[in-house]
């Protein structure tokens, strides 16, 4: 199994330094992959939540989040062998073709180093913003992803759909990879179901290990009755938790605590399905206590063979 990290490209660490820092420490302790994500504001107004619920103000680290593929072009050049990923680009708000080519241009300065997270979205100001109607959602992001696909492949490119069309022609840069990785960002049954016909990987958020487990499992299902091989594709978990120097005692998140507790979490997903690992800390506030916690996490896991592919 895996191990990255989240980069903090968003919230009050987020800056040019903190970002190239933390990224070329992670590549050094021998961590497989630095992750980033998009989001395109911030309202001030509440909005409405995924899944329901009442509008809920966004919180204060999405006043700064810097955009993924900039981002990562910029590490692809300080950086020589850790993968680069997305989790994930709301692939709905940009042109399909346009899309690629910066996905494919990221391959290309980073020698084939890319995993193109992408996801549908779901906060209505920024498809509002974006002028795509919210309605697109489903079969809209699946012809995007036809689209994608189309342009990466040999020219003439062209792709025909309901919503999406590119006439014959020369698109360029293609991948260095012969098939870039394309991981669906999802949760629900039918999300997870989506991924598994059109994706390379599945990159769920690990609130628990069953839950986490669990979707893998629907995910490979889904993939076999599709008449996919389920071996080829990968299940990218995020973890969205606090990492803290010391034990947490009471109201763990699961892949959060200490690096030790950390440590005996990811025990538990080995043979489970889960390819891939990556930690997010939620509650960073200090970069020199970031970088500590990134040594301590490798030496904690070191026991479990984990870490570069």
């Amino acid at each position: 199994m895996d191990l990255g990290v989240a980069l903090p490209s968003a919230g009050e660490l987020a800056t040019p330094a903190n970002i190239l820092r933390y990224a070329q420490e992670a590549e050094r302790l021998g961590y497989a992959s630095i992750w980033t994500y998009e989001r395109v504001l911030r309202p001030i107004a509440p909005v409405a939540q995924p899944g329901g619920g009442p509008p809920q103000a966004l919180p204060d680290f999405y006043r700064t989040v810097y955009d993924p593929l900039e981002t990562l072009s910029y590490l692809a050049a300080v950086t020589t062998r850790i993968t680069l990923g997305t989790s994930i680009v709301d692939a709905l708000l940009h042109p399909p073709v346009v899309l690629a080519r910066r996905f494919a241009t990221l391959d290309q300065l980073s020698g084939g180093r890319v995993v193109a997270g992408l996801g549908q979205g779901w906060m209505r100001e920024e498809f509002q913003t974006a002028n795509v109607p919210f309605r697109r959602m489903g079969a809209g992001f699946d012809e995007v992803v036809g689209a994608i696909r189309a342009t990466w492949g040999p020219d003439p490119v062209r792709y025909e759909g309901r919503f999406y069309r590119i006439t014959p022609s020369e698109v360029n840069p293609k991948p260095v990879q012969s098939r870039l990785p394309i991981l669906v960002g999802a949760m629900t049954p039918a999300g997870i179901e989506r991924a598994a016909r059109i994706a390379d990987g599945l990159n769920p958020i690990a609130f628990s290990a069953e839950m986490l487990v669990g979707a893998g499992a629907r995910f490979r299902g889904a993939a076999r009755a599709a008449g996919r091989d389920p071996d080829t594709l990968t299940v990218v978990a995020r973890a969205n938790v606090s990492i803290t120097s010391r034990p947490v005692d009471r109201d763990r998140q699961f892949l959060g605590g200490s690096p030790d507790q950390i440590a005996d979490d990811l025990a538990k997903l080995r043979g489970n399905g889960v390819d891939h690992v990556f930690l997010a800390n939620m509650t960073a506030t200090d970069i020199d206590e970031e970088i500590d916690l990134l040594g301590r996490i490798r030496t904690a896991t070191a026991g479990l063979d984990v870490g570069v592919d």
